[in-house]
């Protein structure tokens, strides 16, 4: 037995390195070819899971888009900003930011509505013109309840609490409607002023030129102690009628001239006695007073019941 496994021994020794490197790639090609080896049959659903899985996964998801279109969002609003002010290796190109609050312009600049701050200026340079231009469209400066706006044909200004304009360098005010500190003159240069209503004490021309209120439509002048009109001479030109009211008396003292050329006048007296008509006539007292007197036959006097005048007519 001893020798027989000495000769066993002996053989396995013996193997040369051709069959030791076929025994190796023998041996290698059954283990590869062994899927099976060391495999364990486990219950996947017992295992704990891990990762993102249903409802989180869904929402990770939604997020992840939420934030991609944010980025976008993001990157159009940078891309606008650039294009507008105009942002390049020197700067912004289009405008500059003072330490003291000035913002300047630069370029032309392209603006819907502007905001300025409480108590801000805008304005130009000095040596150079400020241009504000409206694409068909009128130019407003509006603050509070004043607004200055700027037309094609016309510029208004309205305001409630009053306005002023003065020099910016010597201070001087060269129009106000503070009527209690200042009184109300036209600019020079101005020789006329439009307005729906005015409230004043007294409106008065210069000594050399003649005080003229034109109206379209209808004049109403009115007083609450009264209405005292004075001048060299007094006309009225009117396309309709003229009334005056008064509670105690209306005095005109002076020459009184009354065009007839577009009062009605009748050839015959056939119409007094008519319904048609109803004529009155004006009648003048020795101080000055008016009265009239429904007339009621050809040739009537100033006689009434009601005497106005005393004894005296």
């Amino acid at each position: 037995m001893a020798a027989a496994a000495a000769a066993a021994a002996a053989e396995q020794v013996k193997k040369s390195m051709r069959e030791k490197a076929v025994e190796r790639r023998n041996v290698n090609k059954e283990h590869n070819s062994n899927f099976k080896a060391g495999y364990i049959p486990i219950d996947e659903d017992r295992l704990h899971k891990t990762g993102l899985r249903g409802r989180k996964g869904n929402l990770a998801i939604c997020v992840i888009i939420l934030l991609f279109i944010l980025a976008v969002i993001n990157l159009i609003i940078t891309l606008v900003i650039w294009a507008v002010i105009r942002i390049g290796p020197n700067g912004c190109d289009s405008m500059e930011f003072h330490e003291s609050g000035l913002l300047r312009f630069k370029q032309v600049s392209d603006m819907g509505v502007i905001h300025p701050l409480y108590k801000s200026t805008v304005g130009g340079r000095r040596n150079e013109n400020l241009v504000i231009t409206g694409n068909n469209q009128p130019i407003v400066f509006q603050q509070g309840t004043t607004k200055l706006s700027v037309e094609k044909n016309k510029t208004s200004i309205t305001s409630d609490i009053g306005m002023q304009f003065f020099d910016p360098r010597t201070q001087n005010i060269l129009f106000s409607t503070d009527y209690e500190t200042h009184e109300f003159h036209l600019p020079s240069g101005v020789k006329s002023l439009n307005v729906q209503k005015a409230s004043t004490e007294r409106i008065t021309s210069n000594a050399t030129s003649d005080l003229n209120i034109k109206v379209d439509g209808r004049a109403i002048v009115r007083g609450n102690e009264g209405v005292f009109i004075m001048g060299k001479t007094i006309e009225f030109h009117m396309g309709g009628n003229m009334e005056l009211k008064a509670e105690n008396s209306i005095i005109l003292n002076g020459t009184v001239t009354v065009s007839t050329t577009r009062l009605p006048s009748s050839s015959s007296g056939d119409q007094f006695g008519s319904g048609d008509w109803v004529r009155y006539k004006l009648c003048m007292c020795a101080d000055g007073t008016l009265f009239k007197v429904q007339v009621t036959g050809q040739n009537m006097g100033c006689q009434t019941s009601d005497n106005p005048c005393g004894d005296t007519r």
